[in-house]
């Protein structure tokens, strides 16, 4: 008996030691610098949103931040890498919504994102633009649906890769248009940005902050952005309901930590972003690359990739995707 008690008594002194030791590693946090996965390559709407939160969130926490792209495998590659870390707060990762939201798209993924990941907050959202080369063959939406019409499956469109919400972006335009478009994936957003503007291909579905400087440079133009109601950063910008098709597509991005990192770790980092985008020289700033800043709860923003993930299945199911093996 009393050995049973004095082994009780150890085991319980363990556990509380551990949880001791991890209460003091989160009240304690950080001490060295944090590591940010984007799983796609520079110059895309997550990277760019990476750096410059990365700045002021290492401000806030008073340490340095290191932005770390890990592309490949439509940004499986480098979130599994972030995925597997150590759940001790320093490497996190910050993403668009891509695979989290259309995990079926990709279903050899070494991770299961709503397992292996746990949803700090939303940072930005920004709706995808629908642009063209600057002196090719479409002026308007209604150009390109007059084209497509004609020669179903031979317009092609250029996106960040397969499965990306680009892609399906594009398979939801020609849906509610009732034209079918041929889909040219590239490895990242910068990519598929430059296939647009050299005539590789005639059309892109991409992030504002991609196409941006092209489109001020006069080498592509803007045709519409995917929404129903204009962004505050976009008052030039047609929007594809003047089109009379309801499509809303928009990319989020977002900040994810390891399954297993402490709640207070998750917590800290949860408050520290949602001050900084209040900070309205952050907000001009977001505003500038092409994105609204977009604090939520972590409930909604769990809420938000559940939503997500079901508007598209259907999208998915709709267009036909051969789903990757």
């Amino acid at each position: 008996m009393e050995q049973a008690v004095t082994k009780l008594a150890v085991g319980a002194l363990i556990v509380s030691s551990l949880l001791f030791g991890a209460s003091a590693q989160a009240q304690n946090y950080p001490t060295k610098p944090i590591r940010f996965i984007v799983p796609f390559p520079p110059g895309g709407i997550a990277d760019v949103v990476a750096r410059v939160m990365g700045q002021k969130l290492g401000e806030a926490l008073g340490q340095s931040a290191v932005i770390e792209n890990r592309a490949g495998a439509s940004g499986t590659l480098g979130a599994g890498e972030a995925a597997k870390a150590a759940p001790d707060g320093y490497t996190l990762l910050l993403t668009t919504g891509d695979f989290t939201t259309t995990p079926t798209m990709v279903p050899t993924m070494s991770f299961d994102p709503r397992k292996d990941l746990i949803p700090i907050t939303m940072i930005a959202t920004s709706p995808l633009a629908l642009v063209a080369k600057a002196d090719g063959p479409f002026a308007s939406v209604k150009d390109l649906i007059a084209a497509a019409k004609q020669s179903p499956g031979k317009v092609a469109f250029s996106s960040p890769g397969n499965g990306t919400i680009n892609h399906l972006a594009g398979e939801w335009l020609g849906i509610e248009g009732g034209f079918k478009l041929l889909h040219v994936p590239y490895r990242g957003g910068v990519p598929a940005a430059t296939g647009v503007v050299t005539g590789d291909v005639p059309i892109g579905v991409l992030s504002p902050s991609s196409v941006q400087p092209y489109v001020e440079a006069g080498k592509m133009k803007g045709l519409a952005l995917l929404t129903q109601k204009r962004p505050s950063f976009a008052a030039d910008w047609p929007i594809i309901s003047d089109s009379g098709l309801a499509i809303e597509a928009a990319l989020w991005v977002g900040l994810f930590a390891p399954a297993g990192t402490a709640s207070a770790i998750v917590n800290r980092l949860d408050t520290e972003v949602t001050r900084i985008l209040q900070q309205q020289d952050f907000r001009k700033r977001l505003n500038d690359l092409g994105t609204d800043p977009s604090p939520i709860s972590q409930a909604a923003f769990v809420e938000r990739i559940s939503s997500d993930a079901e508007r598209y299945a259907k999208i998915i199911a709709q267009a036909g995707i051969q789903i990757q093996h």
